[in-house]
């Protein structure tokens, strides 16, 4: 049987050796509960030890739920100056993180979650934010990986507050054959959202990701040239979906530097920092 990394979601085991771990030394962390409409969801907190108040990024999880790569991340950009805060926004589904198929994942729970749950729950997130007196909302953005990429767009037209977003991989249209053309149905995807942008959103993706293919990238650019919208769409060429998730085997490290320093970047101009 495969050695199981605490943390990590089953699905995605055995980790790639590249699989990173950041220090926590200087930074306060914290596993939290979000007050929600119907309850409250459990969620990962980072920011620097240091007082602030320091700008808020939002972080929405891939697929895989809240594990331990999401959590990294949250400290990595508390390592960069940020309030990171990631919600688990399956929790009424279901818990991703014992299954060990990833179209199970996403038959059982990713399937069942809806676009207006999400919107909710990351209000919620925000608003809890808010409350906190290190946290600063006046300089709010949001990044997201796969699943958590699409809503990066979504919200960015949801909420006015969002200054900038940064959406890894998030699947851009949602037409399409077969069970991701299914999932898609009833639901809202960044190209539907494109004219109504309260925050300019950075888009990273690869050439080689088969579930993005560039004509659906070529399609959003369009609709924002359309829209006169600021957002751009950045493409790697050789890197493949999930490029920048260290624990698999598709990471790119290349990419997923230099899409990492774009973010800190594209925070940094649009006022979230």
């Amino acid at each position: 049987m495969t050695e199981q990394k605490p943390g990590y979601t089953r699905a995605v085991q055995p980790l790639a050796p590249s699989a990173m771990t950041t220090d926590g030394d200087g930074l306060e962390t914290s596993d939290i509960r979000i007050p929600v409409a119907d309850g409250d969801i459990p969620a990962f907190y980072a920011r620097p030890k240091s007082a602030g108040p320091h700008p808020v990024v939002i972080v929405v999880h891939e697929i895989f739920g809240l594990h331990e790569y999401i959590r990294d991340v949250c400290r990595r950009l508390a390592r960069a100056g940020y309030f990171s805060v990631a919600p688990d926004l399956y929790q009424r589904q279901g818990d991703v993180a014992k299954i060990e198929e990833i179209w199970t994942i996403i038959t059982s729970v990713v399937e069942r979650v809806p676009d207006e749950q999400v919107l909710s729950d990351l209000d919620a997130t925000v608003a809890w934010a808010a409350a906190n007196p290190h946290a600063d909302t006046g300089r709010l953005g949001i990044t997201g990986f796969c699943w958590g990429g699409r809503f990066v767009w979504v919200y960015s037209a949801h909420h006015p507050g969002v200054r900038a977003g940064v959406a890894w991989y998030g699947r851009l249209v949602g037409a399409g054959p077969g069970m991701l053309g299914r999932i898609a149905q009833g639901r809202t995807y960044p190209i539907d959202v494109a004219d109504r942008l309260h925050g300019p959103v950075l888009g990273l993706h690869g050439d080689k990701d088969m579930s993005i293919p560039m004509p659906n990238v070529e399609q959003m650019r369009s609709a924002l040239a359309a829209a006169g919208d600021p957002s751009e769409l950045l493409v790697y060429p050789g890197a493949d979906h999930g490029f920048h998730a260290d624990y698999r085997p598709q990471y790119h490290a290349t990419a997923a530097a230099d899409g990492w320093q774009r973010m800190l970047d594209w925070f940094r101009h649009q006022g979230v920092a």
